[in-house]
């Protein structure tokens, strides 16, 4: 049925990988690490490990899915337990607020936090996001959006009339501001903002759906492995399914002929065939020599790009007895550390984002844990970055210690700045890719496939729907329906 090559095993390319091998196609995965992963990699530093990419799963359909195409029970590789509370929300004023399962259980934390009349507001805005979800789920996130005729005709004008219709096109904050008036109940459903790389005064109210996706689907986490654990057996699935998977490799070139692709030059001088090639890597880099001529995206010419992030990985010699998996300390000026990042400067007052993975028994050793924090940080494109990472840790070692986690300066830690990420391959420092603003989501954001190479397509968070693991995998299997469709 064809040879096909991916290019990356992150989890957008091992999802098309995945597809493809079990529907009979000749595949090879070339990555250039050494496991697969790409952005969900791990690290290890003594006796921890960490993972060092995404923490936060949503929508484990979409990863079962997955396993289901290529003939698999994912529970059979990769079972997920889920988290309680998915999140803990602590505020500046030393309240907090649990995100917990059940729309009962969830209106009484409101009611607690916050008092009866806003646990009402809150039931019914949680309607309101369902409704949300409905509309722009199957219409806009699980399917091919990067193709205009599928912006055209009656069907989307009235998909795209039920959206403004539910407040879809204002901004997320007056969205969500017309439903709830507690500010703190307001955070805790426009922080997702971030995610895809934009405040809450900027992000569109359609990204209100990713607040549903956590704060109502739920938040998970594999079992055992940690996260990356999911790639590693997305890894595995692909190659029962017949897939070939070359790790330490580089993909140099993708070469043409006169039907479109023809093969993958790799860096060690050997040519793999190729009748297609699903590009799954960082989309700037890959337009700077490993494309072919007129595989350039007019969507690129001017990218903007996520905000970065400060991330410190501490190897921990005691547990934390009562700390939640997922935490999110809000600072004291939130809209500040927006326009902050806005301007390319570090939050005067951070968000801090802490994981802690207690349940992973092979993180640490026994008595012993892993914790991560994440501050969100200007990229490189805004400027440089010399000797901020320094100063940056300091004063989040300071913060840490406020918030009670105890002197952390003398942990094992390792470290991963703008700087870092730029090292690792990431276009201007930043692991988010392009951010999501109206003129890079859906069809304006680069295409899923080259107009002028047939043949050549592309998966991950470059194209759409966008950033986060059930995007990223989306976008593997939208690559790899295309390709079955053109039969090449």
């Amino acid at each position: 049925m064809g040879r096909t090559v991916v290019i990356g095993a992150g989890l957008g390319g091992l999802a098309a990988a995945m597809r493809l091998a079990a529907a009979g196609r000749d595949v090879t995965v070339v990555e250039a690490r050494d496991a697969p992963g790409g952005c969900c990699g791990s690290a290890r530093l003594g006796p921890y490990r960490f993972d060092t990419g995404p923490s936060v799963l949503t929508m484990p359909d979409v990863l079962a899915g997955a396993f289901a195409a290529a003939g698999e029970d994912m529970d059979d590789w990769l079972p997920l337990r889920r988290l309680d509370p998915y999140y803990r929300l602590r505020y500046h004023d030393g309240s907090h607020l649990d995100v917990v399962a059940g729309e009962e259980a969830m209106a009484e934390e409101v009611r607690r936090l916050c008092g009866p009349a806003e646990a009402d507001r809150y039931r019914r805005f949680r309607a309101r996001l369902a409704e949300l979800f409905a509309a722009e789920w199957p219409a806009f996130i699980d399917r091919d959006m990067t193709r205009l005729r599928d912006l055209a005709g009656p069907a989307a004008l009235l998909r795209m009339a039920r959206l403004a219709a539910l407040g879809g096109f204002r901004r997320l904050d007056r969205l969500v501001g017309a439903h709830l008036t507690d500010p703190r109940l307001v955070k805790a459903h426009t922080f997702q903002a971030l995610y895809v790389g934009l405040s809450p005064r900027q992000a569109l109210g359609v990204y209100a759906v990713i607040a549903h996706m956590d704060t109502v689907g739920g938040v998970y986490f594999p079992r055992g492995g940690g996260m990356h654990a999911i790639p590693q057996a997305m890894a595995a699935v692909a190659e029962k399914a017949g897939a070939r998977l070359r790790y330490g490799v580089r993909a140099v070139r993708v070469e043409t002929g006169a039907s479109g692709v023809s093969g993958v030059r790799l860096d060690t001088g050997e040519r793999l065939p190729a009748d297609s090639v699903v590009v799954a890597c960082d989309l700037p880099h890959a337009h700077a020599g490993l494309l072919p001529r007129g595989a350039g995206d007019w969507r690129l010419r001017r990218p903007r790009y996520s905000p970065s992030c400060l991330v410190l990985h501490f190897g921990l010699d005691r547990r934390l007895p009562g700390q939640a998996h997922h935490t999110l300390h809000f600072g004291a000026d939130w809209h500040s550390s927006f326009a902050a990042l806005a301007r390319g400067r570090p939050q005067p007052d951070p968000n801090l984002l802490v994981t802690y993975p207690e349940s992973d028994g092979e993180a640490a050793p026994a008595g012993h844990a892993t914790l991560t924090v994440l501050e969100p940080a200007p990229n490189l494109a805004h400027g440089r970055w010399d000797g901020l990472t320094p100063r940056l840790e300091e004063r989040l070692l300071a913060r840490l210690a406020g918030l009670g986690y105890g002197d952390l300066s003398g942990a094992p830690r390792i470290t991963f700045d703008p700087p870092g990420w730029a090292r690792l391959g990431h276009s201007a420092g930043t692991p988010f890719a392009l951010d999501h603003r109206f003129r890079q989501t859906a069809w304006f954001r680069p295409a899923g496939a080259a107009r002028r190479v047939p043949g050549l397509h592309f998966a991950g968070m470059y194209t759409a729907p966008g950033v986060g693991v059930p995007p990223v995998l989306i976008s593997g299997r939208l690559a790899a329906e295309r390709i079955l469709e053109a039969g090449r």
